[in-house]
Order: structure tokens, then sequence, then C-alpha cells
């Protein structure tokens, strides 16, 4: 029995590194390659060794795909490859290719250069990796071999995410990274066709969470940021460097201009410059209203905001930073963090979601004195705000797409287990579809019933139509043909096209069946009743009684003979071609009822 079997190596039941390993039609893919930012051990990187015990990873996975840049999506991509060894393509969209690098080199110095951290991948194995990368258009089918193929579609969430369809012969999985289809000021909706695959696996984050209207949340953001600088307070705004960062810069940019307002704002250097380069660059990947009017205007060469400067941080007065990375949990947003925590008068505005284990994470969930290196507390008096600005699709959005894509089953990774449970049901109410959701390590298994694509040929479809009957969708219809397999291919002909094509001579197949009746008449008058009778009951048929003393009816021939051992009983011998198997079978159990009384 075909099988599709689903492993999470991470993103099982949790949000942090995602890795799911898919078996398909004996093919072997893992989707993305993240890191987890909670931890700083070994339970950073997803565990490998379930791929496979003996042999090099080579030779087990067809192809590696990766969704996004972010890290919790490619983190541990130069790791796998460079360090644990393997050599196979790996795919992902231009944007992605693009950016993932910077990300990476950055994280490496925060891990190596500034923690100093052993087991770590360097500089080099970064651009290794990077060499055995290959880029997919969106809407592009990519042949990997013979059998195994795979396709891109828009996801929204960041710039170059892209959800990817898995398809082997008739089995296809469709995995969402992470996606958002709501547009935003910067990226359109994410966006799939009706591809009905075997198996849906898509991510969960905010799967329990209705989002209010996003022109509310923007309002209230500017108003707090607002507020803060007019009271002389400082903000603080962790980001990611790509993605909430320049849908928040935009906004930032637009209500400066028009309030006419003049305390800075920074963002951390380096990566913006680059990220906001990129932006131009891939222009087609945005949005409609970015791609109308960036001949007249680029949306990303910001007036307002400035390169930041490390010394910045302790000048007096009101302002406010962009700061990666976005969870606080390393890096620049820390330092200023730090500096500002005390200060009442300063705000730090969470934009997304936080990681288990993070300092963002402590922060929302009420901690108020953080122990940080060196066993030192801080005591944060600053004001701490959530505003859900991710680019995650929340239930609704989730529920949208599957209703988009109707899959056979769905398979959810990247959200909570509690949150994911509730989903869960909704999605197995609402669609009537398994919903599965597997915790680190475990298998799925879903037994599949292969659809085998059959093309049908022109004669035998005129055929069909001349009989008169129109196509109907709710009610199948039956076809005779003729089934020709040639280079792996299906084709239904016409039995004549069949054999001309083949070069082959017909041979004819008959059932026959005998039916005993008690009749002391001799075989010619038996035939003749036959006949009279089969001429009164079925009127619409060409009944014939042929010089032999045979009938016939159609297709199907009538014999009488007599019984070799009784001579008080005949034996009639009804035999028929398969396309009259029908009337063949009524004509039987006819007869077997007996003949009428002669008057």
């Amino acid at each position: 029995m075909p099988e599709i079997r689903v492993t999470p190596l991470g993103a099982g039941q949790d949000v942090g590194r995602s890795c799911i390993l898919v078996s398909i039609a004996g093919k072997n893919v893992m989707l993305d390659c993240g890191m987890h930012m909670g931890f700083s051990d070994d339970r950073r990187f997803p565990d490998f060794s379930y791929i496979t015990r003996s042999g090099r990873l080579t030779d087990f996975l067809d192809c590696v795909i990766i969704s996004h840049f972010h890290l919790d999506h490619c983190g541990a991509l130069p790791y796998f490859s460079e360090m644990v060894g393997y050599d196979g393509p790996i795919y992902m969209t231009q944007p992605t290719q693009a950016i993932c690098p910077i990300l990476l080199e950055d994280y490496r110095k925060i891990a190596v250069d500034k923690k100093g951290e052993a087991n770590f991948f360097t500089s080099q194995m970064i651009k290794d990796c990077m060499k055995k990368v290959v880029a997919v258009h969106l809407h592009q089918t990519v042949q990997v071999d013979d059998e195994l193929e795979i396709k891109a579609y828009y996801a929204g969430h960041v710039l170059g995410a892209a959800m990817f369809q898995i398809k082997v012969g008739s089995e296809s999985v469709v995995y969402t990274g992470d996606y958002n289809m709501t547009p935003d000021r910067h990226l359109g909706a994410a966006w799939i066709d009706k591809c009905r695959p075997s198996l849906l696996i898509t991510e969960s984050t905010y799967a329990t969470t209705i989002r209010d209207s996003k022109r509310c949340r923007e309002r209230d953001f500017l108003k707090k940021v607002h507020e803060t600088v007019e009271r002389g307070g400082k903000v603080l705004i962790p980001v990611f460097a790509l993605g909430r960062a320049q849908e928040l810069c935009i906004l930032l940019e637009t209500f400066w201009e028009r309030m006419d307002l003049k305390a800075p704002i920074y963002f951390s250097t380096g990566l913006t410059e680059k990220a906001n380069h990129y932006y131009k660059l891939f222009i087609p990947w945005t949005n409609q209203k970015i791609r109308k009017t960036f001949v007249q205007r680029n949306m990303f060469e910001f007036k307002h905001i400035k390169a930041f400067d490390r010394a910045f941080a302790d000048s007096p007065g009101p302002m406010v930073v962009f700061a990666t990375p976005g969870m606080l949990h390393a890096g620049q947003s820390l330092q200023i963090f730090r500096k500002w925590a005390g200060n009442e008068k300063n705000m730090v505005i969470m934009p997304g979601y936080c990681v288990q284990g993070t300092v963002g994470h402590k922060i929302l969930s009420g901690q108020r004195k953080l122990e940080m290196e060196g066993r030192q507390v801080l005591e944060v008096k600053m004001q701490v705000e959530y505003m859900s600005f991710s680019a995650h699709a929340d239930a609704k959005g989730i529920m949208q797409l599957v209703g988009q894509a109707e899959p056979e089953n769905v398979l959810l990774v990247h959200g909570e287990a509690k949150k994911m449970e509730f989903l869960k049901q909704k999605i197995e109410q609402e669609f009537r579809v398994n919903c599965y959701m597997p915790a680190n390590g475990e298998t799925v298994t879903l037994p599949t019933s292969p659809s085998i694509p059959v093309g049908i040929s022109l004669g035998l479809l005129k055929r069909e139509m001349a009989q008169g009957l129109l196509p109907d969708a709710k009610k199948p219809r039956l076809l005779h043909g003729t089934l020709i397999m040639k280079d792996s291919n299906f084709r239904l002909v016409s039995s004549e096209q069949a054999l001309k094509e083949l070069g082959l001579a017909e041979h004819q197949l008959r059932f026959t069946c005998r039916v005993h009746l008690h009749d002391t008449r001799k075989e010619q008058e038996m035939a003749m009743r036959v006949y009279s009778h089969l001429k009164s009951v079925l009127k619409d048929h060409c009944v014939q009684h042929l010089p032999d003393g045979s009938v016939t009816v159609e297709s199907i021939l009538v014999q009488a003979a007599a019984h070799s051992e009784d001579p008080g009983t005949k034996v009639l011998l009804v035999s028929w071609t398969y396309q009259d198997e029908e009337l063949g079978s009524y004509l039987t159990s006819l007869l077997k009822k007996g003949l009428p009384q002669a008057s």
C-alpha cells in the first residue's frame, strides 16, 4: 500500500527550529532546516540522527527545500550540509538565496565572535553551503529527478517566502512554511491554486488567534510611539532585519512626515542597508502599490530614518530605535534594552512572536527581574507593549488556505500543542478531513490511494457524445474502450483504434450460459417457441429466427439442444459478447422462468 510518512525533527508542537522530513512514494525530502533561538546548546539544531543511522545523508535525501530566510527555518543549513555532511541539491527562491547568507553570517558573528561559542559553522562553510543552492521561480515546475517535481507558490510573510508543492506521480504534499493571508504595506497575500494535495503541512503559530483590524493596531502603535516621544522617552522596537522592520518603517515614515515630528528614528546599521538593497532588487516580490509607485518613489528610501550608531543609545532626549534581533535574545536590541530598561519613561514594543527562553518571551510573560549573564539582575521599569504585526496567518487565514487548497489530509506544525488541538478539531469539523499534529521525532503515516490519470481518445468521446447524453459531473458514466499503456502513460481508445495501432486481429470473446427446460417437443419447435416469447417481450430489440433454427437478439445467440441423458429435457445455450452482458443476463433470467404454455 503506498503511503506518505512525515516526521518533524523540529517545529512539532513547538515554535522553534522548523525541520520536517517527508517520504512520498519512495522519495525523501527535508523541508526547512532551522535553528532554535531559545537554546545555545545542542538543542539549538534539529537531531539529524533521525534521518538515517547508517550511511551518508546524500544517499538518503533526494533534496532539501528552504521556505524563507528566517533563521528558525534556515539557521542550521550550513551545519547540516558542511558539518553533518550533505551534498545534494538545496532549493529556495532567489530572494531567499540572496538574503539567507547575510543573516547566517550575522548570526555566526554574534554566536562565535561575541559569545565565543564552539561547534559552530564558519564563514567559509556558509559560502560552501550556498554553492549547493538551486534557485526556484514562482509557479515554475522544477524536475528534481525523473519522478520528483517541486513547485513554489507566493507566501507573503517576508520577501521571497514560498509555499512548496512536492509531487511524485499522482501523490503530492504542500508545505506552507510561514505565510500571511492578508496583504500589508509592502507584501501581497499568500496564494495557492486548488491543487488538492494528498497532504497539506501548515504552520499554526496563531492557531487560536483571530486578529482585530490592522488599521486599529497601526493607530494604537503610532499613538503609543508618539506619546512616549512627546514625554521625552525612548522607544525600542526589536525586529528582525527583514520583514516587519520594513513594514513598520513605512508606517512611521509616513506618520513622521504627516505630523512633522522632529524626534530621530534610527535603524540598526549594516544589515538594514543590505536589506533595503534587496527589497529594491526584488521589487516584483512586493505588493502592487509598491510596484506601481516604484518609478516615482522607492518606498524603501527613508527620509526620517537614519542609521544607528552605538553611541546614540546614551544620548539624552527622545528617539525611536529599530534594533535587531526581534526576540531580544542577543545582539544590539538586547544591549539597548539593558541600557533603557531602568527608566519608566521608556518603552519597548514587541511587534511579533517570541520563542520561549528568549528575553522577549520573559518580559511579555510579565517578568520584571531578569537574570542576565554574570548573575546580574536587571530590573525592568520601562513600559512593555506587545502588538502583533506578525506576518503569520491567524486562525481565519489558516482555515482560508485549507479551503483554497482542498487537501485530503492536514498536518499542523510550528505551533503550541494546546492551540494546535483547538485548530485540529476546527479543521476536522469544517472540512471533514483527518488532521494530525505530531511531536518532534514522532512519525505520522498516511496510506494513500493513488489515482492514475488516463487520457481518452477524441474518437471515443465523440462516439459517446453521439449517443446524445451530455456529461454530468454528478453522474459518472461508464465508458467502454481499450486501455493502452505506453511509456508509463495510459490512454483509453476504441477497440478498433487499438487493433489498428497495435496491428492485431480481432478475437471475439463470448459468454455462454445453459438453461434447462422440461419440454418433450423437438428442438426446432422449442426454438420457435423461444422466438415467439422473446419477440413478444423484447419489443425494442431486433429478434430474429435464423434458418439453422437458432434465435438472435442483437449479438445474443440462443440455440436449443437435446439433453444427453433426459429426453424430456431440452438445453438452451445462450451466448453473448461482453458489450451485451446486461441484455445477456436479463435474457438468461427470463428464460430460466420458463416459456409460456402454448395455446
